[in-house]
């Protein structure tokens, strides 16, 4: 076998390395942000709508009689903000040993962070314990109530399954049970990667035969009997690990506060060494349920394991 010192043969090999820096799989951003109210705000709580019930008519009491008064209940909700901050730092020393200019990527996959606990503060929000009360001195704990909103896992069947157009069709009935006006109104449902499978195995979502609209593009359920469909890693297993709670709403049932929306500020940092870059992205928001009759979660049998992060 010849060797670079055989008669002849010169020593030039080259190592090349690509100029290519890709993400590693990761969501990309936000995919629920869309599907919400939202609204900007400042101080250290914020009410974001402020609420009145519902009153009854009432007969009068006879001919010139005193009036009966109604006095409609007004309840606000409120919202709190969490804190988020990434800070990478690029050696200006590194940059100059490499043909790769990694601040876009940086920036890049800084956004896709805050895009995602965007959505890990509407999901656990949307489930989670909501804040009532006129001020900050009077606030009282609404909790998600299993009992009237949430669909089981044995729904339709003597077991435990998967997404179902049964589980599906009875979110809707549920939805208009309390007065959810859908069209005016759209309801989105967040589904895992299982329960996608589980609605391409059913002939009711993927045949034409069934409806005139689609359901598909280019493989993947997009909308299905008035629910947007958005599929999403990030749903929580229940207490029960091979349960998924899909969750679904309404645009006006949850709600995501603002104090500072993402940020990303790149600029040089004297006071270290070498003088890196900073690439500094901040944001400032919260989440909460609106009205409980406006937020469902549907329990499926899943097998697919623990939660996929990033």
């Amino acid at each position: 076998m010849a060797t670079s010192t055989d008669a002849g043969l010169i020593p030039l090999y080259t190592t090349q390395f690509s100029t290519v820096l890709e993400l590693l799989l990761q969501q990309k951003g936000t995919k629920l942000r869309k599907h919400v109210r939202e609204g900007f705000h400042f101080g250290k709580m914020a009410s974001p709508v402020q609420q009145i019930g519902a009153i009854a008519l009432k007969t009068p009491s006879g001919r010139f009689a005193p009036k009966n008064m109604s006095a409609a209940p007004f309840v606000r909700r409120w919202v709190f903000p969490q804190e988020g901050e990434i800070d990478q730092l690029i050696d200006s020393f590194d940059e100059l040993q490499t043909i790769v200019d990694p601040k876009a990527q940086y920036a890049e996959t800084a956004a896709n962070a805050v895009g995602r606990a965007w959505d890990d503060a509407i999901i656990a929000q949307a489930t989670g314990t909501a804040q009532l009360g006129n001020d900050a001195a009077s606030l009282t704990s609404e909790t998600f109530s299993t009992t009237n909103f949430q669909i089981s896992a044995t729904f339709g069947a003597s077991a435990a399954n998967g997404l179902t157009v049964a589980k599906i069709i009875e979110a809707k009935r549920i939805f208009e049970h309390f007065h959810n006006d859908l069209e005016t109104d759209p309801p989105c449902l967040v589904i895992g990667s299982q329960q996608h499978a589980d609605l391409l195995n059913q002939v009711q979502v993927v045949s034409t035969e069934f409806r005139s609209v689609p359901t598909l593009e280019s493989g993947r359920v997009t909308n299905f009997l008035g629910f947007a469909v958005e599929i999403s890693e990030r749903l929580p297993q229940t207490t029960v690990s091979t349960t998924r709670g899909v969750l679904t709403f309404v645009k006006s049932g949850v709600y995501l506060g603002i104090w500072k929306d993402m940020v990303n500020e790149v600029f040089k940092r004297a006071d270290l060494s070498s003088n890196p870059w900073d690439l500094s992205t901040l944001a400032m928001f919260g989440a909460t349920r609106l009205q409980p009759g406006k937020v469902l979660q549907i329990l499926c049998a899943d097998t697919s394991g623990a939660d996929i992060t990033p």
